[in-house]
């Protein structure tokens, strides 16, 4: 996998970190393994990749929202309905 730079010029008074450090919380909140001083942490970059994808998967697919009172899954139209754990 090659990373790709993309820069830009964005106006100084419109750059906005809330978004992506609300995010973040989210995640170390939620994800044992993330949290600060644990040992809860992956011991193989394969199981941190599983882990992770499991949560986002659970985050946007099974998860109901309180502010959009459905999953961001159904939200953006990618799915008819609430995804079950087993669906999952």
């Amino acid at each position: 996998m090659h990373a790709t730079v993309q820069m830009g010029d964005p106006l100084q008074e419109r750059i906005c970190t809330s978004h992506v450090e609300r995010s973040n919380k989210t995640i170390r909140m939620q994800i044992r393994r993330m949290t600060r001083l644990t040992d809860g942490h992956s011991k193989k970059w394969e199981n941190h990749e599983a882990a992770l994808a499991l949560f986002f998967a659970y985050y946007n697919f099974c998860r109901v929202h309180s502010t959009l009172k459905a999953t961001p899954a159904n939200a953006a139209g990618l799915t008819e309905e609430t995804w079950s754990l087993e669906r999952l």
